[in-house]
């Protein structure tokens, strides 16, 4: 079992290789190509998705893994998780599907919120302590 510093580590890996996906995708929208924006959108999707799950299911079946960290990191996760990672992994699949239904009045809407949910939960994923 991973102890708590390694899952903070992948978790600031994962979260920095994500976000360089997503401005890939913000990238390919401004040279509009809106194709190659999806596809690496469908990426983004499936790797943050698949971090999330097995962040949660890392911290829920190793309890032991969250009260093995310093309390200033605990916090900190707590920050990250409820008020940023969670509800970007909430608004994401809305996002995503609306993307891909071509609701682009929706998509932008929900685009904006999620790039502030993203913001936050880079900043605060990046500075959990080990």
């Amino acid at each position: 079992m991973p102890t708590g510093p390694q899952i903070i580590l992948a978790l600031k890996v994962l979260v920095s290789a994500v976000t360089i996906l997503l401005l890939a995708s913000i990238v390919a929208l401004l040279l509009k190509r809106p194709r190659l924006h999806g596809r690496i959108n469908t990426v983004f999707f499936v790797l943050t998705m698949l971090t999330v799950v097995a962040f949660e299911t890392l911290l829920r079946l190793g309890a032991q893994v969250k009260q093995s960290l310093p309390d200033d990191a605990s916090r900190a996760l707590d920050v990250h998780v409820l008020y940023f990672a969670g509800p970007s992994a909430l608004v994401l699949p809305v996002m995503f599907i609306s993307g891909k239904m071509r609701w682009k009045r929706l998509h932008l809407v929900l685009a904006a919120l999620f790039g502030v949910l993203w913001t936050g939960t880079l900043i605060t994923g990046l500075s959990i302590p080990n």
